[in-house]
This record gives structure tokens, sequence and C-alpha cells, in this order.
């Protein structure tokens, strides 16, 4: 794929589970409004299908249908939002993907043995040659996922890897870094 010619044209933020009204959930809406402070960029944040259980059967279809993640676009997948991502780079090119707190499995839980991400292998060959750019942002004293899964994501797809101890799962109300990985690609693209 010659994706040196492709362009940056938006972002999509997709969220983790449980973030029913996502304008006030986390760093969702603080992102997006600095996201597109930054002229001519757009970013999509838009309430999910199915925002508990996060199924990969209805999530998957309203990236491509209502997100319309393409070539074009940096998926930002927040927890079971970056399971989608990385399912969703299987089987379609896009710009990049943006991974924070990324897991492997479906942690012994059965809500996120349901959401359908984790009952087959992961295509890591094929995400990587979906994405221009792959991006992890990751925490050791993350509550809810073993440090091991997330160094996993980050060694199979050769990720970019902002390892912090001290974000947790990453739930606070302001995410600068992240707006400056997207800010990055913007200036190298042009």
């Amino acid at each position: 794929m010659a994706q040196a010619q492709l362009a940056l044209g938006k972002a999509a933020i997709v969220p983790g589970n449980g973030a029913g009204n996502v304008q006030a959930a986390n760093w969702y809406r603080w992102v997006q409004q600095r996201l597109e402070q930054i002229h001519g960029f757009q970013c999509l944040l838009r309430n999910m299908p199915d925002p508990v259980t996060a199924q990969e059967s209805l999530w998957l279809p309203f990236m491509q249908s209502e997100l319309r993640c393409d070539e074009q676009t940096v998926i930002i997948g927040h927890s079971s939002g970056a399971a989608a991502a990385m399912r969703y780079a299987e089987s379609h090119r896009v710009y990049a993907i943006i991974l924070v707190s990324a897991y492997t499995s479906d942690l012994g839980d059965e809500n996120e043995r349901a959401s359908g991400y984790f009952n087959r292998p992961w295509q890591w060959e094929q995400i990587k040659s979906n994405c221009l750019h792959i991006v992890q942002f990751g925490s050791t004293d993350d509550p809810f996922l073993p440090w091991s899964e997330q160094q996993e994501v980050a060694d199979e797809l050769a990720a970019e890897l902002h390892k912090y101890t001290d974000r947790g799962h990453f739930q606070n109300s302001e995410f600068p870094e992240l707006v400056s990985v997207i800010q990055g690609m913007l200036d190298s693209a042009a």
C-alpha cells in the first residue's frame, strides 16, 4: 500500500464501554474541542450503539457507516474502543490508530467476553499493514488492565508507546499528550 500518499483528514474517538454520554465522559470532549481548534480538522465524537457491552457486531459497522473511518482517519480508541480500533484495522485501512488502555483478552469478564472482540486470535500483521501510524498510551497502574496485556499490544504492533506509571485507566478530564501526538502527525503530513 502506498501509504505515504495518504492525507490526514479527521479523527474519530471511539470510547470505552460504559460511556453512555460521550460528551460528558473522561477526556473525550476536551480532546475533540482541542483538535477542532486546528484549522480544517474534524474530530467526530458520537454516542455508540450498545454502550455497555460494546458489541463488535454493532460497533464496527457504526465506525464505518456513521464515523466514516477510512484511510484519512485517525481512530482514537479508549479501552473497549481500543479493542474496536484494532479489530477495525484488521480489515480496513486507516491513517492511524491511537490506542489508550489497550488489552488483548476478555480479562475473565463476562461482559468483555460478550463484546465479541476476544473470541479469536488478533491479526497483528494485518493491523500493521492497514495503518500508517500506531500509537499507544498505557499506564502500569491501570486498575483494570494488567501491564502484560498492554505491553503485548505494544510489542505485537510495534507501537509508538507512551508508558506512564500514574495515569490509571486514563479517565482524567484532559489529555494534552494525545493532542500533541495528533498535532505531530498533522505537522509531518504537511
